[in-house]
């Protein structure tokens, strides 16, 4: 069977930046990172931390009735979405067809630490807390919410599970299995999470700094983001606008440690030449990484190295932008390909915003303020605990002119 051509014809974000692709590019273009102190919950006898924090209830807007934060943080992107590509006025019957892949780690932990809080006090705790634990909660709220009837996948591989969902809805449409999915990744801030990378000492208090001589480490966020993507002679049959071409994935594992890279990024690099190799694009055709870019020691490496091995001498714009976000862990890589979308789109590079003194063991300079660009293939890439890796390659539908 011949794979069909995978468009973008929507998408949605909410993240630190703000509710609309709007706030986040403007934020993006002035160089505004929306990082802030932590104040969703206490953490006591810790120092105040910079993390990527939604800054107002998303249960506010989301409109369901119950749900965890990352539901509500899913659902909202996932409307956007769907408004964006044109879906809003199909009937029922006409939506059953569209299926949902979404990347989640953290799922409702929020709230089964909040039923864990009631439980040490003493206190009668309220057992709906846990009911919307699962990862799964928020795939399934996002197809309740917008009345979707075709495939559901939840997908949870670290912080590559938004770029790794991306790619499993990309293989449905591609292989015929379905016409139209909305995928991405969605995570709300937790306890857990933001004590576990203390304990692992690869935080750093005043924010991260992507490929720095001086960083760190990383610091953390929350959000979602959400693709609607489709066969290209599905967006034509309806007269959709394709924002772009998602024309190579690839996910590869390392299996080298539970949670550090493997030091020369045998694994992104494999994931990066499988993508470019499906595009049937070379190196040379990249215009603009955007990349993992953490912030921690070992990560800059791992994966600057990847880089070197795949695009030198010839390297091509790039960046990180976890200082704008913080890193929003499953909802990372899906958060990342819409800004490499929107770069692409834009014809601007995002700033690698933190960056000071650039690490003069990397044989590239990353991109220091956000610059115009003319860009005709974009790349993204995610790395994740477990040596869990992945590449999406985007590229300008043919005729389409600088757009929003």
């Amino acid at each position: 069977m011949t794979e069909r051509r995978v468009v973008i014809t929507g998408m949605g974000i909410v993240s630190a930046l703000g509710w609309t692709l709007e706030e986040t590019w403007f934020a993006l273009r002035d160089e505004r990172s929306g990082l802030r102190q932590l104040s969703l919950f206490r953490l006591d006898d810790r120092p105040a931390l910079l993390v990527g924090e939604v800054k107002e209830d998303p249960a506010v807007r989301s409109g369901l009735r119950l749900g965890s934060r990352t539901e509500h943080l899913a659902v909202c992107a996932a409307r956007q979405a769907f408004e964006h590509a044109g879906l809003s006025a199909l009937p029922l019957e006409a939506r059953r067809g569209i299926g949902v892949a979404l990347g989640v780690c953290t799922g409702g932990m929020l709230d089964s630490e909040e039923y864990v809080a009631q439980t040490l006090c003493g206190a009668d705790p309220n057992l709906e807390l846990l009911r919307r634990h699962e990862c799964s909660c928020a795939t399934n709220a996002i197809a309740e919410a917008l009345n979707l009837g075709g495939p559901c996948s939840t997908v949870s591989v670290a912080c590559t599970s938004g770029a790794a969902a991306i790619s499993v809805a990309r293989d449905m449409i591609a292989s015929g299995e379905a016409d139209m999915m909305l995928a991405g990744g969605a995570d709300s801030l937790t306890r857990l999470t933001v004590c576990g990378f203390l304990s692992l000492l690869v935080v750093a208090p005043d924010g991260c700094k992507p490929f720095d001589a001086r960083r760190a480490g990383m610091c953390l966020g929350e959000g979602a983001g959400i693709l609607a993507l489709e066969s290209e002679a599905h967006a034509q049959a309806r007269g959709a606008r394709a924002l772009a071409r998602l024309c190579g994935a690839a996910n590869t594992c390392d299996a080298h440690h539970c949670t550090a890279p493997a030091p020369g990024g045998a694994g992104i690099v494999r994931a990066m030449q499988t993508a470019l190799a499906e595009a049937g694009l070379s190196p040379e055709d990249v215009d603009y990484v955007n990349a993992h870019g953490t912030g921690t020691i070992d990560n800059d490496i791992a994966e600057g190295k990847a880089l070197t091995d795949v695009f030198s001498p010839r390297f091509p714009w790039i960046s990180s932008t976890k200082r704008f976000f913080g890193h929003t862990l499953a909802a990372a890589g899906a958060i990342e390909a819409i800004v490499a979308i929107l770069a692409l789109r834009r014809q601007y590079v995002p700033a690698n915003l933190g960056l000071e003194v650039a690490d003069p063991s990397l044989p590239f300079a990353p991109c220091l303020h956000t610059t115009p660009a003319a860009l005709r293939v974009v790349m993204s890439n995610s790395l994740g605990f477990g040596g869990s890796n992945a590449s999406l390659v985007f590229s300008r539908v043919a005729g389409e002119e600088k757009a929003s």
